[in-house]
């Protein structure tokens, strides 16, 4: 067990060190609390989901492993969610997926209404979270040759259409009871696996689905929806309809937020560097904070140079108010539990190290193009006791200290995860 007196001590130590180089500790951790991550639900399960928890896993859709204690109803999903929460600093919201309906008879995509989703609403009213949606895109019959939204063949346009169309109205329903805006995200897998001759028509064929489920206004206090590009999918390694640059121009001209994934670039692309070059012109931006190994694998996300990137860019070019930070990986060689954990007190801390920076004082070296400062500055923070600050931060918001959280996550997979097999 962490000593609370010792954590108390190092960071009145790094409270004064900051200090010095005025960073005002206590307002930046003001400041982080008060950043909503979405964790999503989909972690818990392998995306299973509950309408269809027996169907493969289609449209470069994969998650390796079996480790114990995989989710298998909805109250087991919300448990383990409730678990993950209670370790990870701070007040936030939930991603769910169309899949996660929870109805009492069996429905279709393109049937599915808000009281289908009534559980979550009301479990999120209990745990005192927003949440997101997602529409489900993938992992069904109606994925016809890898195409749903931008498919030539129009009943499968139907189908997907009136899909987004639903997607939107649970959306707008969550957001309307929870009181916290609802972004709804999409995403779809449609593309060619080897070169394709036109390449025009199915785009466009998309932005004519895209217009038709977007088209009756609903209030923004409860729902926005997001758009997310991909560079390549399992299957359409050649072309993706909803490329990045596709949906970076459909959400600037409809108004919508841009979702970018960070495991949805080639490797040698600097995430961060998107935002500011999109956010001078665009309403908002979805994050997607995934960390992809040589592809677009969905690791869990650990605090490493490109999340630390990630977040540096969002608090230097203030653009946190903009932005919605969403995870998104799925590992099911560890405990699930743990991963949500994991992931999400990385994110917290990229975060707070960014934040906790003399970024006016930075940025007027840069003005004076005196770089020797700039320089030396920025790296000299990078051995700043800011693991002190990020002690202090979990033990003023009453979750575990350090790895003391670990304990937690064993005593849970014994006592509940690990008695759900046989």
């Amino acid at each position: 067990m962490v000593n609370v007196q010792n954590v108390e001590k190092a960071y009145e130590i790094a409270k004064q060190r900051y200090a010095d180089i005025g960073v005002d500790t206590e307002k930046v951790m003001a400041q982080l609390k008060a950043i909503k991550l979405s964790v999503h639900c989909w972690q818990g399960d392998d995306i299973h989901g509950f309408l269809f928890p027996n169907q493969e896993l289609t449209g470069g859709i994969g998650v390796s492993g079996n480790y114990p204690g995989i989710a298998r109803t909805p109250d087991e999903l919300t448990g383990d969610l409730h678990e993950a929460l209670s370790l990870i600093p701070g007040q936030h919201k939930v991603q769910i997926h169309a899949i996660y309906a929870v109805t009492d008879k069996k429905k279709d995509l393109n049937e599915l209404e808000p009281e289908d989703f009534k559980y979550w609403v009301d479990w999120a009213k209990q745990e005192g979270v927003g949440l997101d949606m997602n529409g489900t895109f993938f992992s069904h019959p109606m994925v016809k040759n890898n195409f749903t939204l931008a498919s030539p063949d129009p009943e499968v346009r139907s189908f997907w259409i009136e899909h987004g169309k639903r997607s939107r109205l649970i959306a707008n329903y969550l957001g309307k009871e929870l009181g916290q805006q609802s972004v709804n995200n999409f995403w779809i897998p449609d593309g060619f696996k080897d070169n394709p001759i036109d390449k025009e028509t199915p785009r466009l064929r998309l932005v004519d689905s895209l217009d038709q489920i977007i088209k009756q206004e609903l209030p923004e206090e409860n729902t926005i929806e997001a758009f997310e590009g991909k560079l390549f999918g399992t299957g359409i390694e050649s072309y993706t309809v909803g490329s990045h640059l596709f949906y970076n121009n459909y959400a600037l001209t409809r108004n919508k937020l841009w979702t970018i994934d960070a495991g949805h670039w080639h490797p040698t692309e600097d995430v961060s560097d998107k935002f500011s070059a999109f956010l001078p012109f665009g309403k908002g931006l979805m994050l997607h904070v995934s960390r992809p190994v040589r592809w677009d694998s969905d690791h869990v996300v650990i605090f490493d140079e490109a999340l630390v990137r990630i977040a540096r860019s969002l608090v230097r070019d203030n653009e946190l108010s903009k932005t919605n930070i969403g995870l998104d990986f799925f590992d099911a060689t560890i405990n699930r539990v743990a991963a949500w954990v994991i992931g999400a007190r990385a994110t917290q801390k990229a975060l707070l190290q960014a934040m906790l920076a003399p970024i006016d004082q930075l940025r007027k070296a840069e003005f004076n193009f005196d770089f020797t400062t700039r320089l030396a500055e920025t790296e000299e923070l990078k051995s700043y006791p800011f693991g002190a600050v990020w002690d202090k931060f979990c033990l003023d918001n009453n979750v575990p200290v350090g790895n003391d959280w670990l304990n937690n996550i064993h005593d849970y997979e014994k006592n509940v995860q690990f008695k759900r097999e046989g």
